[in-house]
């Protein structure tokens, strides 16, 4: 199962030596149980990335967590030259961990650690092997997840599977919302399956390659709304991306992310994109085959509305047109 020397015993596990690599918000509950259970030598994140308004050189969530807890902490600008390889390989680990690193790792840093790199990634594999699994779940109304536990190869997220498990999403379940249960999940699996598999209890299975699909990064095409689409496509789009970044419109130039959404009752022969009014504290707009209500939004300069607030302040009339660009709108 392991590349090269065999797993440890379960009293062993108190003294597994490992290293984790993850960048993101959702690693660190991964990174705290890991640190709980097994010997941290390191942890491997991407570098600091300058980000808000002032653009302020800032360290990713991972690396804030592991210096709270006195980690050494690597952060490669570059996974393919060998120094990151050489560095593990000095350490010496039993196993890796990874969640949400963020790059593929190339083959020999896979096999740097005695026992192999191991995975927690957010989704039931084959399904939404990639960059924004959670995402794209919800964007193609998928009403079940997971974590999958998984032995890496250089692949995709394409290595055979110890142990997934599963999580419901509820109706109006947000990327957000999803994305903290999901980390939560993964936490309890590196308790559990985590170390099963490093003690050599767990078989890994081959993933059915006929069954998979991508879940690709984000991209702003994917967040621009289409409103020909239907109803439940739109609602899904803005749950998927909600809080952040948020998919959006544009009324003439002025942009509106859109927070929350629901499928509208109207069936309205309106143009796609027309603002019909309110209904309640929601705006409604015509799509393809009916209407969605905006519930929240996020204009231009402020903060989160609702929608009946954007049309009482003027930032959006009924009979007005919204559209995935500026200038859209006939």
């Amino acid at each position: 199962m392991w590349p090269n020397d065999g797993a440890p015993s379960k009293s062993e596990l108190v003294t597994l030596r490992s290293v984790f690599f993850g960048t993101p918000e959702f690693a660190v509950p991964a990174l705290a149980a890991l640190h709980e259970h097994t010997r941290v030598a390191g942890v491997v994140c991407q570098p600091d990335r300058r980000a808000g308004r002032g653009m302020k050189l800032t360290a990713p969530p991972v690396k804030e967590a592991a210096l709270a807890r006195g980690l050494a902490v690597h952060q490669p600008v570059r996974v393919r030259d060998g120094e990151l390889a050489r560095w593990l390989e000095n350490l010496r680990p039993d196993v890796a961990l990874v969640v949400a690193y963020g790059r593929i790792l190339p083959p020999p840093v896979l096999a740097a650690p005695a026992r192999g790199c191991l995975n927690l990634h957010a989704s039931v594999l084959p399904r939404y092997r990639g960059a924004a699994p959670i995402q794209w779940a919800i964007a193609e109304g998928e009403t079940e997840t997971g974590i999958s536990l998984m032995q890496m190869d250089a692949g995709m997220d394409t290595g055979p599977v110890f142990a997934v498990r599963r999580l419901p999403i509820a109706a109006e379940t947000n990327g957000g919302e999803l994305t903290r249960a999901l980390a939560a999940l993964a936490a309890e699996m590196v308790s559990d399956e985590f170390l099963a598999a490093a003690a050599g209890q767990l078989a890994a299975v081959p993933q059915d390659d006929a069954n998979a699909s991508s879940a690709p990064p984000i991209t702003k095409e994917h967040l621009a709304i289409d409103w020909s689409r239907p109803s439940s496509a739109i609602v899904n789009q803005v749950r998927a991306f909600a809080p952040a970044p948020g998919a959006f419109t544009f009324s003439g130039q002025r942009r509106l992310k859109i927070l929350e959404a629901r499928p509208g009752a109207s069936s309205s022969d309106a143009a796609p994109g027309t603002i019909l009014g309110t209904r309640g504290a929601a705006l409604e707009v015509a799509c393809g085959g009916g209407s969605v209500e905006v519930w929240r939004a996020g204009a231009e300069g402020k903060g989160a509305q609702s929608g009946r607030d954007l049309v009482n302040g003027r930032w959006l009339e009924p009979g007005g047109r919204l559209g995935p660009g500026p200038d859209s709108a006939p």
